[in-house]
């Protein structure tokens, strides 16, 4: 894969002043103001695909769609990896389907951005719990099962900066992580606490993985960046040894399937994990609801899952 293009910058000091000047009339919602100036930078840098984005944003929000489709999908064409999010944008306006909203490329440059303030943040701003309630959910699945709450070869998908593996220490022989952002492994890193750290997409991690070779699979708030998760359960089973477990939580969605949440999140429905977990053939251990991180102080609604191979 080619180096990502540089979308903070366009090499030209009227430009890009002109473009901060957009975004901070975006953020206070001068939209005509932030349209203008995007076109400003423009007429400087017509290949600037930040400004293109910032076009088609500003003017989704004026009402004119077809412009703004158009302004996105130029800024797509010229970075296609999408580490601006710009899929997001067209899928809210019904120009993408919203299975296909969510790249690699946006997720890793969103967390590469976000590894520095992300665990002072989601604990602290967002109330963040994901890994304590799946810890605690695994203790309560061992003692229904009569088996010691220790666990081998571990697996940890999207790990992060390694709060799961932080919140499971000293519990399992050894632990390996997959996460997109070379940002958040270095802080997982960090820990000390993992055998082994893969930078990479974690179906195609699961894929190079031996058959029956882990104890346990965990996707703390992983599962959220992810449409159908079809593949990933198949692979998990396929990896975990006979009576392995895999531990995971989503954003919660009451109707059918999964759907594309205004927060830029999938959700996932009840039926649709059952469905899956069945025809993969898992065994539900533990369903339940639960919340793993507030949203503007309100609880987002979700569920945990243990099953076992």
């Amino acid at each position: 894969m080619p180096p990502a293009p540089n979308v903070r910058s366009t090499g030209d000091y009227r430009a890009d002043r002109r473009y901060e000047y957009a975004r901070a009339a975006f953020d206070e919602r001068d939209f005509e103001a932030a349209a203008d100036l995007a076109r400003q930078v423009l007429e400087l840098a017509p290949g600037f695909a930040a400004a293109h984005a910032m076009l088609g944003r500003a003017l989704a929000e004026l009402g004119a769609r077809e412009e703004a489709v158009g302004a996105l999908r130029r800024a797509l064409d010229l970075e296609p990896f999408d580490e601006l999010g710009v899929r997001l944008d067209l899928a809210r306006l019904g120009a993408l389907a919203p299975h296909e909203a969510i790249t690699d490329g946006y997720v890793r440059a969103l967390f590469d951005d976000y590894a520095p303030k992300f665990d002072r943040h989601l604990t602290k701003s967002l109330a963040y719990r994901g890994p304590e309630l799946i810890a605690d959910a695994l203790r309560r699945a061992c003692s229904r099962q009569i088996r010691d709450y220790r666990f081998g070869l571990t697996l940890d998908l999207g790990c992060g900066t390694g709060l799961m593996a932080q919140a499971l220490d000293g519990l399992c022989s050894s632990v390996e992580g997959v996460d997109l952002s070379p940002g958040m492994l270095e802080k997982a890193q960090k820990t000390k606490l993992y055998d082994a750290l893969h930078e990479g997409e974690l179906v195609a991690f699961l894929s190079s993985r031996a058959t029956a070779e882990a104890d346990l699979v965990l996707a703390a708030d992983v599962f959220v960046y992810m449409a159908a998760l079809d593949a990933a359960f198949r692979e998990v089973r396929r990896v975990l040894k006979r009576e392995g477990l895999f531990a995971f939580t989503v954003q919660a969605h009451e109707g059918e399937g999964f759907i594309l949440g205004e927060d830029a999140r999938y959700a996932h429905s009840e039926d649709y994990l059952r469905g899956l977990a069945e025809a993969v053939g898992f065994t539900m251990v533990i369903f339940e609801r639960v919340s793993t991180r507030e949203d503007r102080g309100v609880p987002v609604p979700g569920f945990l899952c243990v099953m076992q191979r």
